[in-house]
């Protein structure tokens, strides 16, 4: 009996998913629910007539997330591989969409939203988990091939490079470098020769940079991050209420719901900018206690992936990396913008910051993950190998 198998059978006993992420993931859940109804009172009752307008909606959010995410912690990882072809061709369908007449919606000069009713869709949120998915199953389906053909490691950037422009059209510059971060990271993990992947990599990374300072926008953007006190007034307005709120917090904050600057100071203080709202309130100590559940979130999807791996689940694998990677760069990006250490660049803190979308991603993102654990210690609907193998010939 080999040694995954004697750690499947001593495990057939255990709670059937895994309790550190299952409850960290709760944790921030619920601290996001109530730092959501602490930062977005005041603007609630002007904008809506109601304090508890916002918060109610974030609630309602987060049925729906968890309801999403318990019916996708049903679907076997071998279904996740067959559907990536299809996934990357829906990603496509979804930025594209949101260009067409009465079907996209502008909100600030961007179109990201499919307007459905009372609730709007935000296709790149879902086009994250979908290109991961995607390039998991390809990684796997051309192993050996990527090993020794510089050529098939290119095929999936090509692929991806489309989808890269529709976002940048929106503009959602945000999307794009966590998805091409994590698109990279993926690849190195997937073990392919360094001398293929550094000249990839090279030219992602000088696309990114010429991307970031061609619009003119961007470009204000970075000379503002440089110095945001000298344009205090200005395009550094957002950040330096952050900082402000910061300095407020001090080591115990003062106290939930005693924040100053959500009472319309800081801008967007319950989604981009919430973190800035934990630290005035709970001050270093509750910041550094939401960083560390972050960390171990991220720490124990790494754990995972490496534990894929060694059972020769290589699918399974691939994609724990790959939610590790959006989760860590998403939540290291909002960060870095809350403390002044990158430009804005509007993307929410996953599980906890206001918004239905990127809150069923992260949901769906954790319930894979619960899957790929659960699959790895049970052996219960393992990667479809022979599959693979007969579909070696698909992109």
């Amino acid at each position: 009996m080999s040694m995954a198998q004697k750690t499947r059978i001593a495990t057939v006993g255990r709670c059937p998913l895994d309790s550190i992420v299952a409850g960290v993931a709760l944790l921030l859940l619920l601290s996001g629910l109530i730092m959501v109804a602490s930062a977005s009172t005041e603007v609630s009752a002007k904008m809506y007539g109601s304090p508890f307008h916002l918060v109610t909606r974030h609630a309602v959010y987060l049925f729906m997330s968890a309801t999403v995410g318990a019916l996708v912690l049903l679907v076997p990882m071998n279904l996740w591989q067959k559907a990536g072809i299809p996934l990357l061709a829906l990603s496509f369908l979804l930025l594209i969409a949101v260009f067409l007449p009465g079907i996209g919606k502008e909100v600030n000069g961007a179109v990201r939203w499919i307007s459905l009713g009372s609730f709007t869709l935000q296709g790149s949120e879902f086009v994250k988990l979908f290109v991961i998915v995607y390039l998991a199953g390809y990684l796997v389906r051309r192993k050996e091939e990527v090993q020794t053909n510089f050529a098939a490691l290119l095929k999936p950037l090509a692929i991806v490079a489309p989808l890269v422009l529709l976002l940048l059209g929106q503009p959602d510059f945000g999307a794009t470098v966590v998805i091409m971060t994590a698109f990279m990271g993926v690849i190195f993990l997937a073990g392919i020769q360094m001398r293929y992947l550094l000249p990839v990599v090279s030219v992602c990374v000088a696309a990114i940079s010429v991307i970031a300072t061609l619009q003119p926008y961007r470009l204000a953007r970075l000379t503002v991050f440089t110095d945001p006190w000298e344009h205090q007034f200005g395009g550094g307005y957002q950040l330096t209420q952050a900082l402000i709120a910061f300095g407020r917090g001090e080591w115990f904050g003062l106290g939930l719901g005693n924040s100053i600057q959500k009472l319309f100071f800081l801008p967007e203080a319950h989604t981009d900018f919430l973190f800035s709202i934990i630290a005035e309130e709970l001050g270093v100590v509750g910041a550094a206690t939401i960083i560390i559940l972050f960390a171990c979130l991220i720490i124990r999807a790494l754990w995972i992936g490496y534990l894929a791996h060694n059972q020769g689940e290589d699918f399974h694998s691939l994609t724990a990396y790959g939610i590790a990677l959006l989760l860590g760069v998403q939540t290291l990006v909002n960060l870095g913008v809350n403390l002044g250490m990158l430009p804005t660049k509007g993307l929410t803190l996953p599980l906890m910051s206001y918004g239905g979308n990127s809150l069923i991603v992260s949901c769906m993102l954790v319930a894979i993950l619960l899957r790929i654990e659960y699959e790895c210690r049970t052996g219960v609907e393992t990667s479809a190998a022979p599959t693979a193998k007969r579909s070696g010939k698909r992109g």
